[in-house]
């Protein structure tokens, strides 16, 4: 999987995907994350990719033209699958369209900063709109760091023990049971006995009876949901 981020704030996230599983990603050639920063697409000799809005609104907005320019050269090079934009009134991210997103083989995403972007951008390029929360962030970069790694580690092969990325919380809409280990007794509390049993059904069920149990008293909304 190829994925282009779009940012006025490269910097601010090229740490993130040079570090644990990101990185190892990359390095097993699963996926490749490229960052662009969206000043080298503009033609304004102080690199300025914004201006005033029409109307007299507070704030500055994005312009067209240098994420036209971005976008379109990378759309000669390859197809994409989607084109994403992070923004608070997107559809809510969650598992399911992560593990929809993971089935991609080339994603753009594009991170908002300032008051927002000019809207026919979202009319003309955006596939998809996505938010991480009900709330407003300076940029799109860290909702752009938070969905590329959703997406990225619930690709085969990119977490060795895959059957752990299967058993997160969120995958079968059930929050994950709790989880223990050494030592099993540590200033009197315990591990649950059947966890130390080795009794592999039986430490299925109550894995799956406490998911259940975790769910309905934390997140009841999630079994509405089945």
């Amino acid at each position: 999987m190829r994925i282009d981020i779009i940012t006025v704030l490269p910097e601010m996230i090229q740490g993130f995907f040079n570090c644990s599983i990101m990185s190892r990603a990359q390095k097993k050639g699963l996926a490749k994350i490229c960052i662009h920063n969206l000043r080298d697409y503009t033609l304004d000799k102080h690199k300025r990719v914004d201006d005033y809005p029409y109307g007299g609104c507070a704030g500055m907005v994005m312009q067209i033209e240098p994420i036209d320019r971005c976008i379109s050269e990378l759309k000669a090079e390859r197809q994409y699958d989607e084109v994403l934009f992070m923004t608070p009134d997107g559809e809510q991210f969650d598992q399911r369209i992560a593990n929809t997103l993971s089935l991609s083989q080339n994603l753009i995403v594009l991170c908002g900063h300032f008051k927002g972007i000019d809207y026919r951008i979202r009319e003309h390029f955006i596939t998809k709109e996505i938010s991480i929360g009900d709330y407003v962030l300076t940029g799109g970069e860290l909702a752009a760091a938070v969905i590329v790694d959703a997406i990225v580690r619930i690709i085969p092969g990119v977490i060795s023990d895959e059957q752990s990325a299967l058993s997160d919380s969120f995958q079968d809409n059930l929050l994950a049971p709790p989880v223990y280990t050494r030592p099993a007794e540590y200033k009197g509390w315990k591990v649950p006995d059947i966890l130390l049993s080795g009794h592999e059904k039986n430490i299925r069920d109550w894995e799956l009876e406490q998911a259940l149990e975790r769910t309905k008293r934390l997140r009841p909304d999630l079994l509405e949901e089945k």
